[in-house]
């Protein structure tokens, strides 16, 4: 069954080609948000949305502002655990959370935050030894921590509160519980798949160790504590009144963070905050609004600008380190690369946590390969 979908997939490309399929996609998504935006809007009174900013409480700005910067914690340890997935766990804990805080900042504001923030991690991690390969790896390995998180986000609480995806989709509560527990079925599939024994994805150099069934639960913990902390952020910001539950608003945060996503607007531009305006239409407008004007400022444009002068510092930093006599042009690389892999195995993942490193590892490899 696998080299059928293989196949039809590699024929379809072919044919038609995936990227006209995501080009269109967007296109669409951005413009049904537009228009959605351009309703919602056009009677809005920006004095009164400057008076909703003026009017939301100090502590619960602090408050949002605390669970942003959780959030962003948390992301350093999507790319902690990518390192020791890969068996790059001689990286230190400080390198990849420089690496996770600034490539996610740029990402989520610059866009295209596949290549953007790829770009930003190998600038960092090149100067510890990591090729393109493995930082292509470590983005395979985030990413999966990521769409993990959601999916079971979503599940979870779709199941609990289907009348929260109904606001999004339009689609009846029964419907959306049902699928809920489809997305489920297959986070509980994948889970039992990669606890049996070690698989991998992928081919020749580019051949990744997926997490086994313990680090797994772990992976999707961190995708969840993540999402967690952006939705409590968030919901830090909305009205008080009406009131609305924790969960039906992760719901719908999560679900406009991934048609933001979809669209591949900057940060989510106009897509998530149209989402947001449609699902949450109890909400008087202009409150809302001042909500997800916070929201930005404190999880898109505060995080950018931090990192920035990070960015900027280290270069400047490395710039006259190695200008200086002795630099560091001169000395050894502070991490020698790892020992190629034995003759016996295909796999370049090593022998990180999870790995499962042995010979074994190619048959697996051989058998779950292909493109991911």
């Amino acid at each position: 069954m696998y080299g059928d979908l293989y196949s039809f997939a590699k024929s379809f490309d072919a044919k038609i080609g995936w990227s006209r399929v995501g080009v269109v996609l967007s296109v669409t998504v951005i413009a049904v948000a537009a228009a959605v935006l351009y309703h919602a809007l056009r009677d809005i009174d920006f004095e009164e949305v400057l008076d909703a900013i003026a009017a939301v409480e100090k502590h619960d700005v602090a408050r949002a502002a605390l669970f942003v910067a959780a959030g962003y914690f948390t992301l350093t340890f999507y790319d902690l655990f990518a390192l020791h997935s890969i068996g790059r766990a001689d990286v230190p804990y400080r390198v990849a959370a420089l690496a996770g805080f600034t490539s996610y900042a740029v990402g989520h504001n610059v866009g295209a935050s596949a290549f953007t923030a790829g770009a930003v991690r190998y600038r960092i991690y090149s100067a510890h030894g990591l090729s393109a390969i493995d930082v292509a790896k470590i983005c395979f390995v985030a990413g999966l921590t990521f769409w993990l998180g959601n999916a079971t986000v979503l599940g979870l609480g779709i199941a609990i509160a289907p009348q929260a995806a109904s606001a999004i989709d339009q689609l009846p509560p029964l419907v959306n519980r049902i699928l809920a527990f489809g997305i489920l079925g297959v986070l509980a599939t994948y889970v039992a798949w990669v606890w049996r024994t070690p698989r991998a994805v992928g081919r020749h150099n580019w051949l990744v160790t997926l997490p086994n069934g313990p680090l797994t639960l772990l992976q999707i913990g961190v995708g969840i504590i993540d999402l967690g902390c952006c939705a409590a952020a968030m919901y830090m910001l909305v009205p008080d009144e009406p009131y609305i539950g924790f969960v039906t608003l992760a719901v719908i945060f999560v679900s406009s963070t991934l048609l933001g996503f979809a669209s591949h607007s900057p940060g989510g531009l106009g897509v998530f905050d149209a989402a947001m305006l449609v699902a949450l239409w109890q909400f008087d407008t202009e409150d809302l609004v001042a909500g997800l004007l916070l929201f930005r400022l404190l999880y898109y444009l505060v995080p950018f600008g931090i990192s920035l002068a990070i960015l900027g510092g280290r270069e400047v930093w490395l710039s006259v380190r190695a200008a200086r006599p002795g630099g560091y042009r001169d000395q050894p690389p502070p991490y020698p690369p790892p020992p190629p892999p034995p003759s016996h195995t295909l796999s370049s993942s090593g022998g990180g946590r999870g790995s499962g490193s042995g010979p074994g590892d190619s048959r697996e490899g051989s058998e779950a390969g292909g493109p991911h």
